[in-house]
């Protein structure tokens, strides 16, 4: 008499609590997304802000304003990619919204070291500590520069 061969099943608890941690996933992003929650920033106070013009030259630079000033603070050319690239994201998205380039953009450095730049035109918030200090450098640097010193 031969015996049937046996089956190695997987066990089905496991099996069950896999599919409890993929539904209760599911349920938590559909439940964030309807609610409309979002990411809390830290609290932290802000350290030193400055309302900021960008303005594109023919020659590739960038001249700087602090809003509400004819006189440009700062010219900022040559590599200087990334003050260009995430300006321009910031640019499409007010494109795309019909604002015009007048509106400023704020700059804010805070107390735990995070620098941000932020649409308050469109509600777009960049966290520039995201991308290293070398990029952030270009973009701090702006709080620092006197009115005038072109």
């Amino acid at each position: 008499m031969t015996k049937p061969p046996r089956h190695n099943y997987f066990p089905r608890g496991p099996l069950l609590g896999m599919f409890a941690l993929v539904g209760f996933s599911l349920v938590a992003a559909v439940v964030g997304r309807v609610t409309g929650g979002e990411v809390l920033h830290d609290p932290s106070t802000p350290t030193a802000e400055r309302d900021l013009l960008f303005e594109d030259r023919a020659d590739g630079a960038v001249v700087v304003y602090n809003a509400g000033d004819d006189q440009p603070i700062d010219v900022v050319t040559g590599q200087n990619g990334f003050l260009r690239g995430t300006l321009r994201g910031l640019a499409r998205a007010r494109h795309a919204e019909d604002i015009g380039p007048n509106a400023p953009f704020r700059l804010t450095a805070w107390a735990d070291g995070r620098l941000t730049l932020d649409d308050p035109s469109t509600g777009r918030h960049i966290e520039l500590v995201a991308f290293g200090p070398t990029n952030v450098a270009v973009f701090a640097r702006l709080l620092t520069v006197k009115e005038g010193a072109l």
